[in-house]
């Protein structure tokens, strides 16, 4: 097992959408002597990720986050895997390097779930993918009523459009509930964003909007009216 220490990053803040630099993260973690270790849970429907380009020693992630199963999913470089010694029932195959950290018969639904997940996205592209959100991300930016208050970035600039929102009299379960009447779908809370939560000192976290490549000007249009209505 490797001593070095780990220094974990998030590429995007599943919070308020923030896009992290990491490669400038992972340079840091290696001049401190550390691996870089990053989750990309949330950024993965919204961009391409490319391991080598960003240095990272270790990525984590879940299909069902780009539109396939509850699968957890890991690179790693193989220098690293080589090193680590697995906890793993003996007869387990050590070749090639993953089946190594693997814990007997695998999910083969599962996977292949996600290699149809992987080719549904390819089919569409990423140039596609990141073209069409940015357009409906500026569009709820640019009609976004007064009234709320956007905890994040204002433009599509160096985030994915996720955006979380409060509101000075209406809680984010309040906001979810009338939302949800209107046969629209957010989340209130702190979805599990506990640390930046307390940090912005939003006891009862915000409202999370997200967009994805499959929705329509019209769904975002329909939002902002009804954003506009509860304010």
């Amino acid at each position: 097992m490797s001593t070095t220490s780990p220094r974990s990053s998030r590429w995007a803040s599943n919070a308020v959408g923030t896009v992290v630099d990491v490669a400038r993260v992972s340079e840091l973690a290696h001049e401190a002597g550390a691996l870089a270790w990053v989750d990309a849970v949330h950024y993965a429907p919204h961009g391409p990720i490319d391991v080598a380009a960003a240095g990272v020693d270790v990525l984590c992630c879940s299909p069902y986050k780009f539109f396939g199963p509850h699968l957890g999913l890991a690179y790693a470089k193989s220098a690293l895997l080589e090193r680590w010694r697995p906890y793993k029932v003996r007869p387990q195959s050590d070749e090639p390097l993953g089946h190594r950290f693997e814990t007997g018969t695998l999910a083969h639904e599962l996977l292949a779930g996600f290699t149809a997940a992987v080719e549904y996205v390819e089919s569409i592209g990423w140039d596609a993918v990141v073209a069409w959100e940015r357009e409906l991300g500026q569009r709820f930016l640019d009609g976004l009523p007064g009234a709320y208050r956007l905890h994040g970035l204002p433009t599509m600039d160096g985030r994915t459009p996720t955006f979380a929102l409060t509101h000075p009299e209406r809680t984010p379960d309040e906001l979810a509930a009338a939302l949800g009447e209107r046969d629209l779908a957010t989340w209130p809370g702190n979805y599990y964003a506990l640390e930046i939560m307390e940090r912005l000192r939003l006891t009862d976290g915000c409202l999370r909007i997200g967009i994805v490549h499959y929705n329509t000007a019209e769904e975002v249009d329909r939002l902002l009216a009804a954003l506009a209505e509860l304010a």
